[in-house]
């Protein structure tokens, strides 16, 4: 399973880098704006720390804007990917983007035929938003293991980014059902590795060395 860091913060990048844990980034417009700089160069700042798929979103709502926004994105570097909102325009966009090789992560999925038309349409990726179906008294990772099963049946390549994750247990079952990747904030990523009974045990053995002498 694949972690990305769903984040346009430079320093939370390289912490999770550091851990080796970081297989790529999920950015958009919001988390950008939060960080105060200039697009261009926060995106290639964070293109040279992660090896991995960066992915960046258009703004545009026609499927000629998001095309166009697309050619732009991928000069940055070579690892960029698109992401694309699940709409009808978008997946006319994703259509004419995958013909031309560049690869395209569909946002904003909500439901499983809204994943099948994205993988139809040649999707790289597709992102359920798992904690915002939570939000409203939906299960969110319902939707995961849907997407899944329908991807088998068919044998699409489309890799399934669970998306909106809140706690750690969204990662787990994610895991579980054998999602690609899971993205999540720097937070979430922090409490996988914690335990508390992690830190009970050690500091137990190094109390316990001292007596050694």
């Amino acid at each position: 399973m694949k972690f990305f860091l769903d984040t346009a913060n430079v320093e939370q990048i390289r912490k999770a880098s550091e851990l080796g844990l970081l297989d790529g980034v999920t950015t958009n417009p919001t988390l950008i704006s939060r960080e105060g700089r200039e697009f261009k160069g926060l995106i290639e700042e964070i293109c040279g720390i992660v090896s991995g798929p960066v992915n960046t979103e258009v703004v545009s709502r026609d499927a000629e804007g998001m095309i166009s926004e697309a050619k732009e994105l991928v000069k940055i570097a070579g690892n960029i990917v698109v992401k694309i909102p699940l709409i009808r325009e978008g997946l006319k966009a994703v259509k004419v983007l995958s013909a031309e090789g560049i690869k395209t992560n569909v946002t904003l999925c909500f439901s499983p035929v809204q994943a099948l038309m994205a993988a139809k349409a040649g999707a790289a990726y597709i992102s359920p938003f798992v904690g915002r179906l939570d939000d409203i008294s939906h299960r969110g990772m319902e939707l995961v293991e849907q997407i899944i099963a329908i991807y088998e049946n068919y044998g699409y390549d489309t890799e399934v980014i669970v998306a909106s994750i809140r706690n750690p247990l969204h990662v787990l079952d994610a895991a579980l059902m054998g999602a690609d990747i899971a993205t999540m904030p720097y937070g979430v990523m922090e409490h996988l590795i914690n335990h508390p009974l992690t830190g009970i045990g050690l500091e137990k053995f190094l109390a316990d060395w001292k007596k050694v002498g």
